[in-house]
């Protein structure tokens, strides 16, 4: 049963993870709220990323170019590449989301949602929390 995840402007929608593919990939379906982002660039060193647009447009900033994934186009991040997406448009931006091997889970989505959830958020244990499922940040990306 896929599992909902809500992280500000963010809606993630697991529907396969590593624990029911035997760590084969974790596939969810994300979307990104107009003037949204993802908080910080960071790189991962144990899985590749893919993206595939299903709505709207999604700008991604990748080894330092800048990229956008609209409907029917896919965007491939390989391991060690540092990335960044935000949603610059009045509507929201719908893509699916495939991590290959499965090694990150929604269990990490979950943990960044509630260290969200309080104002201010505490930056050293979401520097700790995405460390520990093997996220990377780099500030100023």
């Amino acid at each position: 049963m896929p599992e909902t995840i809500k992280i500000k402007g963010l809606e993630l929608r697991f529907l396969q993870s590593k624990d029911e593919t035997g760590g084969s990939l974790d596939m969810f379906e994300m979307i990104v709220q107009p003037n949204s982002r993802m908080p910080v660039a960071h790189h991962h060193e144990n899985w590749e990323e893919t993206i595939y647009g299903l709505s709207g447009v999604t700008s991604f900033r990748v080894d330092g170019r800048d990229l956008t994934v609209a409907p029917g186009e896919t965007l491939f991040i390989p391991r060690g590449v540092v990335h960044a997406f935000r949603n610059d448009t009045q509507e929201p931006a719908t893509s699916l989301v495939v991590l290959t091997p499965g090694v990150l889970g929604p269990g990490y989505f979950r943990e960044v949602a509630a260290l969200l959830s309080v104002e201010p958020p505490d930056l050293v244990k979401m520097k700790e929390t995405m460390l520990r499922y093997g996220l990377v940040p780099v500030p100023g990306a």
